[in-house]
């Protein structure tokens, strides 16, 4: 062939190509107009050539095309589905100029009414649905009765690409497998986007309506887009749908073969039912009106057994919502079935509760569920949980749990049976005779011979229940200790049928028993000595301190104190307070709180206060005296730490000098007015070897008072110190009246919550000279 006649036969080809498609659209046509001739038909009551004279009259008065008249008539008549996207179809492309626009809905359903195969029915699809909505393939798929899908359709895919999607086994994701499981259209704006495989190009977007027919899914409608879609409206998605249901009258004609086959076949699904050896229900379809409303038991196999009670012949040709409404409803066994029978998916359970009335009561029982599809049957097999098996298995557990062991004897043959767990407790292989019960006493230790055979006599001679617990010794040296239970069997007329039993091993009970008595003994020691310690505490810190004495003038000072130690004995403190007049007619005023609580507190408070006393006589400063106790603290005492205030009180200039140890500064009350003095350097006496203490000095004026307390009357878990000082102060400055009431109103308005001793010590400045004091 010469290279001009290459050319010609490809447009000889082409050109009777384009002849095929208008002979296709001509035939699709003139199916239309010879629809809307029937319809004039019947209207008119007129012959066929009269109908189609009339036909073009109309469209000629109308001025439209006698194709778009014919459309017009046949939705008309039909006032179906189909008729309804047409006229929604129609307002939105009102606008766009297209007097197409009539036609494409109507002109693919005429294709598919005419059409042979399925796959004529994509290529109409393509060619007069979803081309203009800028798609660009049709596929149609075919579900099996296994939930797999088959390639019945395709248009504008290559077909080496539909060779290899030909199958898609059960299990394999795609947006028709999910139209199809979930029995709801998939719109997927990017298919890329969504990492889903399907036929066609990988990307771009992708529409899969599920086709179903009398309440079974035929098969999905996939259409493709080159490119991502925006959100579709809603008139494009009822377009596709009613393809789709179009689509189902073509998989229905395709499958009609294999329906009868199916139909034919319920008789082996009842034979295959009936070799089963689990309860198991053939049920079949019951459609109304199209629609599935029900399931009819259409078979029962011999091993059926109805949870209520009722006889087979009850219940076989009887519905499912009828029989078991609760199990169909609040158990969704009916939803289960339902989607089973649409998508042929089939279900397994290995446990589900189902509910059911006996007698007016609910019944709740648990079973392992298998739920699948033949044909347009249903085979449901169930098997109830065999509840006397668990009962078993948690008596197995707790025996072991709680180191139980069975056993009974035949009083007649001899014959003896044990559990697992007795053999255990006596060192026994399994293989090994059992112990006779009679023989118990050569098995226990030789001081509870006589507690066992007591319990025999019971059990034997008396022939009423006993127990006893005793030493079992082994074999192997072991000796365990066991609490033994035991009953027995008589008839009515007294006579010993078998004894039966159980041991438990309580050995660790009692060693926790033996541990937990000499735990309680020395812990009785302890809170004994521990009690005889606080008391001694309690006695010295009384004997030093006492918890109030009457004020005393001194000097031209009034001075008073108040003591008020902790509530709980174990928890008696280390506070100390001392005044006294010096050699060089100086006043020293003191307190101080030793750490810790007890014996330990109450000696350290003693060394430390008599300590200071002492030094108080060489006449030095108290920063010099804070240095001293402190070596006293750190080095000639058993680690104690304490803090403390200590004051000079010169009464012929009326100057205070002072120092303190970590302890919180004296509050000055003054003409309505309360403050805190400096808080002057120095840490807590005992912490180091050395160190020097910061001293200060105050004039004092007629009626200051000045507060030493330890913070026992302050301190709150739940508040800072600042704010604790701050409400001091604040009480400090309100109150007036005389040095006792104001120490005693400090006390009642504490609020401190330390459970630990408080001190408060007051000085007032007044006129009078007293005679000198020894020592408060």
């Amino acid at each position: 062939m010469t290279d001009s006649g290459v050319p010609r036969l490809a447009a000889t080809v082409e050109r009777l190509h384009k002849q095929i498609r208008e002979a296709q659209a001509t035939a699709d046509g003139r199916a239309l107009i010879e629809m809307a001739k029937g319809v004039l038909v019947e209207r008119l009551q007129c012959g066929p050539a009269q109908a189609a004279t009339q036909l073009e009259i109309l469209s000629a008065r109308a001025g439209v095309a006698p194709l778009e008249l014919a459309v017009d008539l046949v939705n008309q008549a039909a006032q179906d589905k189909m008729s309804a996207v047409v006229g929604e179809f129609l307002q939105s492309t009102a606008t766009t100029g297209e007097p197409t626009a009539v036609v494409r809905l109507r002109t693919a359903e005429s294709g598919l009414l005419a059409a042979g195969d399925t796959q004529r029915v994509a290529e109409s699809v393509l060619e007069h649905a979803v081309s203009p909505l800028g798609a660009t393939a049709v596929a149609i798929w075919s579900a099996g009765i296994d939930a797999s899908l088959s390639l019945a359709g395709f248009a504008g895919i290559a077909e080496h690409e539909a060779q290899r999607w030909r199958y898609v086994p059960p299990g394999v994701v795609t947006p028709a497998r999910q139209a199809l499981i979930q029995r709801k259209a998939q719109w997927i704006e990017d298919l890329s986007v969504s990492g889903l495989p399907s036929i066609g190009d990988r990307a771009g977007g992708r529409a899969a309506i599920p086709v179903g027919s009398a309440g079974k899914i035929l098969g999905v409608l996939e259409v493709c887009w080159p490119r991502p879609i925006d959100v579709q409206p809603r008139q494009i998605h009822r377009q596709l749908e009613a393809l789709a249901e179009l689509c189902a009258h073509t998989l229905e004609s395709d499958s009609a073969a294999v329906r009868t086959t199916e139909r034919a076949d319920v008789a082996d699904l009842v034979r295959l039912a009936d070799g089963l050896f689990d309860p198991a229900l053939v049920l079949m379809p019951q459609l109304d009106e199209g629609t599935l409303a029900d399931f009819s038991i259409h078979h029962l196999n011999s091993c059926f057994v109805d949870p209520a009670g009722r006889p087979p012949g009850l219940i076989s040709g009887s519905s499912l919502l009828e029989m078991y409404p609760m199990a169909a409803v609040e158990g969704r066994l009916f939803e289960r079935i339902e989607h089973v029978f649409a998508t042929g998916e089939t279900y397994r359970a290995d446990r589900v509760m189902l509910t059911e009335l006996v007698d007016q009561i609910p019944l709740t029982v648990a079973a392992a569920l298998s739920i699948s599809r033949y044909g347009d049957a249903v085979l449901m097999v169930w098997r109830m949980e065999d509840e006397s098996g668990r009962l078993a298995t948690l008596l197995q557990h707790a025996q072991r749990l709680g180191r139980v062991g069975g056993f009974e004897e035949n009083a007649a043959t001899g014959e003896i049976t044990w559990s697992d767990q007795l053999f255990a407790l006596y060192g026994l292989a399994p293989t090994t005779d059992p112990v006779p019960l009679a023989q118990l006493p050569g098995h226990v230790h030789d001081a509870d011979t006589e507690a066992v055979r007591r319990f025999l006599r019971t059990l034997l001679r008396y022939r009423r229940p006993a127990s006893t617990a005793c030493r079992l010794t082994r074999s192997d040296g072991v000796t365990r200790h066991v609490r033994i239970i035991a009953e027995p069997v008589v008839d009515a007329a007294g006579h010993l049928h078998a004894i039966r039993g159980a041991y438990q091993d309580v050995s660790a009970q009692h060693w926790t028993e033996i541990a937990l008595s000499a735990t309680r003994d020395r812990l009785t020691d302890t809170e004994m000595h521990a009690a005889e310690q606080s008391s001694l505490a309690r006695q010295l810190q009384q004997a030093i301190m006492p918890e109030a004495q009457p004020s005393t003038d001194a000097f031209g000072l009034r001075i008073a104190v108040r003591y008020r130690p902790t509530e709980q004995d174990d928890l008696v403190g280390g506070d100390w307070y001392d005044t006294i007049v010096l050699p060089s007619k100086e006043i020293l005023v003191s307190v101080g709180d030793i750490t810790g609580h007890g014996i330990t507190a109450a000696t350290g408070m003693v060394v430390l206060r008599n300590a200071l006393r002492g030094l108080a006589a060489t006449g030095a400063g108290p920063g010099q005296m804070l240095a001293w106790l402190n070596l006293v603290a750190h080095h000639l005492t058993d680690s104690i730490f304490a803090t403390a205030v200590c004051g000079v009180y010169d009464p012929q200039t009326r100057v205070l000098r002072w120092a303190r140890a970590g302890h919180p500064p004296p509050v000055l009350v003054r003409a309505g007015r309360a403050w805190s003095l400096p808080e002057l350097d120095g840490i807590i006496l005992g912490a180091v070897a050395e160190t020097s203490y910061e001293e200060g000095e105050i004039q004092l004026e007629l009626d200051d008072t000045l507060l030493l307390y330890t913070d026992g009357l302050i301190e709150r878990r739940d508040l800072g110190l600042d704010l604790c000082v701050e409400r001091l102060l604040t009480i400090s400055a309100e109150f007036t009246g005389s040095l006792d009431d104001r120490l005693d109103h400090l006390l009642d308005c504490s609020d401190s919550d330390t459970d630990d001793d408080t001190c408060v010590v007051g000085i007032q400045v007044g006129t009078g000279m007293g005679p000198p004091i020894g020592g408060v």
